[in-house]
């Protein structure tokens, strides 16, 4: 680890670049190029049971399809940050989008679960690039606190809405072409932001920033990717055994070595420094909660309207448009809410109708229609437009100019590690409540053994069985694969809103002391 080292305070940054009419198109630039990356957190949800039927994917690889984007992420963001500071943003970025398009590209020709779920990583490394260097540009660019802050509810709303219109473009490409195009509209949205960036983006950097811990960053990974494997891989294994139990402590004693690392070096990853400021440490706080229960939501809801309801890809998407909508109006107008009431107010009202949407969809039964989830996907979108927006916002305004690369990334990691451990989990408890339940219900619909064990894996495979099946057996099954799977979905996505409240149980108090 090294020998404490002596710090010292942070250089001052270049004088602060006097206002141009060429940053509202820059800005342009850099939100469609993060619409892709906040896209693919998403995108690849209603293609989930395309990938069970085409690939024969298992419920946790169709988690870690999921979440090695958001690991690697989420992992890399920090490092990714520093060396924006240090090298230039723009000149990161374009790296960036460059690595991204190539990694889209690997995805959308992958030949088989485990190829795809690698490609899905490489996209995380390209993705890791362009996100912070982003909104430190757009930091830069606008100096101004006021038009600043409008700047990045731009930002972030494009960052919601890349989140909530996943679905929706994914539905849209499987109705006409393959799975693998979901991918593949990365690539010219990548080359035309290229283009645009070189053309109409300005550089900046930190040139007293310090140099990547590569360390830092390495421990951070392994850490989280230890915690996931045990999570995801729970209800394969089980949840007290020994490959479980061992990686999830060697994940927790990873973390802890990476703080012990953040602590002692004289060029940390994560500066923990910055949570000695209040309106940071509660901004960030907020924010992993939020995606934990979003993202957690969008994988469990993406399955039930087409396994459950029955719809196609395109179908399910379109029905994710008031979602989508909610967030969309919400993330804009969070700004002024945020003049008014401030950032933890804002904040925390946004959890609570993320608690509320989430518990109201958790009522979900076996004869349930669309109609009966719709309330509880407006207000999951209510929620997420009013949190990301002003927390992002407010770890933004806390921190001097010659850090935002390191403050952008550090939201973006607890964005994105919120948001894997939200499908990691809220995954596992759907998983492991429908086999425990399918099981149960083996007995009753005495399928043939060799069509047992699919039912009893995934509402997938269930109906592939049933259909195998035919006749009486087959409607059985498909009505006991439903009840097993809304069961499951009903303990997830009560976890999700449990997570949600305590977080704006914890923002509230928060706010009370500061008035």
């Amino acid at each position: 680890m090294g020998a404490t080292a002596t710090r010292t305070p942070p250089a001052p940054s270049s004088a602060a670049p006097q206002p141009s009419a060429r940053r509202w198109p820059a800005l342009a630039v850099l939100c469609v190029s993060l619409l892709i990356v906040t896209l693919d957190n998403t995108v690849l949800n209603v293609a989930l049971p395309t990938l069970v039927r085409r690939m024969d994917a298992t419920p946790n690889q169709l988690q870690w399809v999921v979440d090695a984007y958001a690991l690697v992420l989420g992992g890399l963001l920090l490092v990714a940050g520093s060396l924006a500071d240090r090298i230039g943003r723009k000149r990161t970025f374009l790296a960036g989008l460059v690595l991204f398009a190539a990694g889209s590209t690997w995805a959308a020709f992958s030949g088989s679960v485990e190829m795809l779920i690698a490609a899905r990583a490489g996209m995380g490394i390209g993705a890791a690039l362009i996100m912070p260097s982003t909104l430190a540009l757009i930091t830069d660019m606008f100096p101004e606190p006021g038009v600043r802050q409008r700047a990045i509810g731009i930002w972030s709303a494009t960052s919601g809405l890349g989140i909530a219109l996943g679905p929706i473009v994914g539905g849209l490409l499987l109705e006409r072409y393959w799975w693998g195009s979901v991918f593949l509209i990365n690539v010219p949205i990548a080359a035309l932001g290229l283009l645009l960036a070189l053309l109409r983006v300005p550089d900046s950097r930190n040139p007293h920033a310090a140099r990547p811990d590569v360390l830092g960053a390495l421990l951070s990974i392994a850490g989280i990717g230890a915690v996931l494997w045990a999570v995801i891989e729970a209800p394969v294994h089980g949840w007290s055994s020994r490959p479980v139990l061992y990686a999830g402590g060697a994940g927790i004693v990873m973390l802890l070595l990476f703080t012990m690392r953040e602590l002692l070096t004289s060029h940390p990853m994560l500066h923990l420094d910055f949570f000695r400021r209040r309106s940071f440490t509660a901004a960030v706080l907020s924010v992993a909660p939020a995606t934990f229960g979003l993202f957690g939501g969008m994988f469990v809801l993406t399955q039930y309207l087409q396994s459950g309801l029955g719809y196609s890809p395109y179908e399910a998407g379109l029905r994710l448009l008031p979602n989508a909508g909610a967030i969309a109006v919400c993330a804009p107008a969070a700004a002024l809410l945020v003049r008014k009431v401030g950032t933890k107010a804002t904040a925390t009202a946004g959890l609570l109708a993320l608690a509320a949407g989430l518990a109201q969809m958790s009522t979900v039964s076996a004869g349930s229609t669309y109609g009966d989830v719709l309330p509880g996907m407006i207000l999951t979108g209510v929620g997420a437009g009013l949190v990301l927006p002003s927390a992002t916002g407010s770890v933004m305004g806390s921190l001097p100019r010659e850090h935002t690369g390191v403050g952008s990334a550090t939201n973006g990691t607890f964005l994105q590690v919120g948001g894997a451990l939200g499908v990691a989990v809220i995954g596992s408890l759907l998983t492991t409540r429908y086999t425990d339940r399918m099981t149960a219900y083996a007995g009753e619909i005495r399928l043939p053994r060799a069509l047992e064990g699919a039912a009893t894996e995934s509402i997938g495979a269930a109906q592939r069985a049933a259909a195998q099946a035919g006749g009486e057996t087959g409607a059985a099954v498909l009505q006991l694969a439903r009840r097993a799977f809304t069961s499951g979905m009903s303990i997830a996505l009560l976890a999700g809103a449990a997570v949600a409240l305590v977080a704006a149980g914890a923002g509230f108090r928060e706010h009370v002391r500061s008035q």
